[in-house]
């Protein structure tokens, strides 16, 4: 059994403000003494890095397409240990789920798995009494939801306050909060979504400084407190990343982050800990060799795109990557990993490793994948199947004819199996599968 007071903040659609109170809310109580931890439903990369920051803990993903319904509660069990308060932020609408599947993958689902209630963040800055319609449709809809209060975002005045208190008491429904149009903190955005905190540190700092200051000013804090405290207790054990069998060898394995490589689930490190390895962390813009030691590499998804010049010139450090690729040590590389790994990007030199040029594009891809592997490699064996999530704006086009990684409906095999080195537009969630930690580790010895 897990005692976690756990509360989750979900909107009518994007744009509500979620991201705004649900970072408030765990710098708020972290300010107040509670150990605060976060985490963010679907496979969303950047709203974890503002959790981080407002927690002081590694924010986490709760993804049931990713992971599957049965992992849900103990990932939250294990992510959420030794905290007084989770919150968990939304995506989308509270209903939506992965397109064609009802409510799979949706905030009302990993509610619902976590038993855990749910304050509905509401965009009222063109609404009126009409706010009670509103809050009514989605406390009325579907089973199991417990909604327990609303807080208001971008309010008019204190006389349009007023008016959608009113509304909201005559359906009984509690308003928690109410932030006026003027408290609103921006952050700054790119053709992505909001830009990672690690991209702007001393700003984003001074950002979630100032969302505590709104929410404690703005939001009923004990009666949030008292809302979390209604979850009863969870019916799991936390979910491990330490393998049965660890390799004994300790094997280095470097893992690029940084502003351009920022984006990774905290589960991948720990599992490759788990795994036998010892995991040492790189920036491929400032670091000009790998980690000593380095026989295997990771690299996640990010904005190379935006580095591109920056990571061109570090010339040295390409050409560690290039050897280590060519000794045969497995490398695994999504979306931004591929595109660093490549011959170029938007004509900057890259690391060489894949015959392939990338480059920007105007079209949006976007979506979960059904995908089969298609070629052999140390991740996975040939026709394995996994789940996963693709989400960019450029283009690899190949110089000559390679094993691809993974052929899913209605598009051609996509990514490389090139010697050791498994690329791929393809972000995984490693704790579906552990055994792609201890494969790489066992790899590298």
């Amino acid at each position: 059994m897990v005692d976690v007071a756990r509360v989750v903040i979900a909107a009518p659609a994007s744009g509500h403000g979620k991201t705004t109170i649900a970072t408030g809310l765990l710098a708020a109580f972290a300010a107040r003494g509670l150990t605060t931890a976060g985490f963010k439903v679907g496979p969303d990369y950047i709203d974890p890095g503002y959790h981080t920051l407002a927690a002081g803990r590694p924010g986490r993903n709760l993804d049931p397409v990713l992971v599957g319904t049965d992992l849900i509660a103990p990932l939250f069990a294990h992510g959420a240990g030794g905290a007084d308060l989770a919150v968990v932020e939304g995506v989308m609408g509270l209903y939506d789920g992965r397109t064609g599947a009802g409510e799979h993958g949706s905030t009302a689902e990993v509610a619902k798995l976590l038993d855990a209630p749910v304050i509905l963040v509401v965009d009222a800055a063109a609404q009126g009494r009409s706010v009670a319609a509103l809050v009514h449709g989605f406390r009325s809809f579907g089973d199991g939801v417990r909604l327990a209060g609303v807080i208001l975002n971008r309010v008019g005045s204190f006389r349009h306050e007023d008016l959608l208190r009113e509304a909201l008491e005559d359906i009984g429904t509690p308003v928690l909060g109410a932030l006026h149009r003027h408290e609103e903190v921006a952050v700054p955005s790119r053709h992505l979504g909001l830009v990672p905190a690690v991209e702007r540190r001393a700003e984003a700092v001074a950002s979630v400084a100032s969302l505590a200051e709104v929410v404690t000013a703005s939001v009923n804090l004990d009666a949030v407190l008292a809302v979390a405290r209604s979850a009863p207790s969870l019916a799991t054990e936390a979910w491990s990343p330490e393998a049965e069998t660890p390799v004994r060898a300790r094997p280095v394995v470097a893992v690029a982050g940084g502003p351009a490589f920022s984006f990774g689930y905290a589960e991948t490190v720990e599992l490759l800990r788990g795994a036998g390895a010892e995991v040492a962390l790189f920036d491929p813009l400032h670091d000009g060799s790998l980690p000593e030691g380095t026989r295997g590499l990771v690299v996640g998804g990010g904005f190379p795109e935006v580095y591109a010049s920056e990571l061109s010139a570090n010339k040295p450090l390409r050409a560690s990557v290039a050897a280590l690729a060519a000794s045969g040590a497995p490398i695994a590389a999504e979306c931004a990993g591929l595109l660093w790994l490549c011959r170029t990007l938007d004509s900057a030199p890259m690391c060489g490793v894949l015959d392939a040029d990338a480059s920007m594009t105007p079209k949006l891809t976007l979506g979960y994948r059904d995908a089969v592997a298609v070629s052999p490699s140390w991740l996975a064996p040939e026709g394995a199947r996994v789940t996963g999530h693709e989400f960019h704006r450029t283009a690899v086009i190949p110089r000559a004819a390679g094993a691809a990684a993974w052929a899913w409906r209605d598009a051609p095999p996509e990514g490389y199996v090139h010697g050791n080195v498994h690329a791929s537009y393809l972000h995984l969630h490693w704790a579906a599968h552990p055994e792609f930690a201890r494969r790489l580790v066992t790899s590298c010895v």
